[in-house]
């Protein structure tokens, strides 16, 4: 008799521990991808961002055609991000790809900032329609890609908190989260966010 109630309390906590294991199985799984579904709204945002730019390019080109090497050293610059962004995606918190992603637009918003600064020795520029929507609508982007970016980083340190913590964090490695996600941080945030806010007027 007490063999058999030893046993059923070993089955009971041998799938009490199942039961456990299971649960923090599918709690690492479901933030995985949800900080991977917050990155997929930041790279909506930054390819339409880096979509508007060439536009951007032509239309100061046909004012400012002895600011060759600014107008080049943006275009360099945004497919420098549109390379990082292509690698960051394919991983998204792999601490390499964010690192690769965060220098490429810290290198975008400088260029951008230099072009807007050398716009303002060019009135006509200034005043044209087409160079004031774009404007328009890369500071409407660039204030969704910071959104977007704070919910990606929300969702990494969750994602981190829940994998360090006991006893998930025991497990965690066996399951395929062995290292934490890496927050996407724009060292140049301030310059990148402050570049498109150029006045026109």
């Amino acid at each position: 008799m007490g063999w058999l109630i030893a046993g059923g309390i070993a089955v009971v906590v041998l799938i009490a521990l199942v039961v456990l294991i299971i649960g923090i199985y599918n709690k690492l799984v479901t933030l995985k991808n949800r900080y991977q579904n917050a990155f997929a709204q930041i790279e909506v945002q930054l390819k339409r961002r880096y979509d508007l730019i060439p536009n951007l390019v032509e239309t100061a080109k046909g004012y400012m055609s002895h600011e060759r090497e600014t107008l080049e050293a943006v275009v360099q610059a945004r497919n420098q991000a549109v390379s990082g962004l292509q690698q960051a995606a394919q991983n998204p918190g792999d601490p390499n790809a964010m690192q690769q992603l965060a220098g490429a637009e810290g290198m975008l918003g400088g260029a951008l900032s230099r072009l807007m600064a050398v716009v303002e020795s060019y009135p006509d520029l200034k005043a044209n329609e087409n160079m004031m929507s774009l404007q328009e609508e890369i500071t409407t982007t660039e204030n969704k890609v910071a959104f977007s970016r704070q919910a990606f980083n929300d969702s990494v340190t969750t994602y981190n908190t829940y994998r360090q913590s006991f006893p998930p964090v025991v497990f965690a490695s066996f399951f395929g989260h062995g290292s934490d996600a890496a927050l996407l941080e724009f060292a140049d945030s301030e310059k990148i966010q402050e570049a498109p806010k150029v006045s026109f007027n």
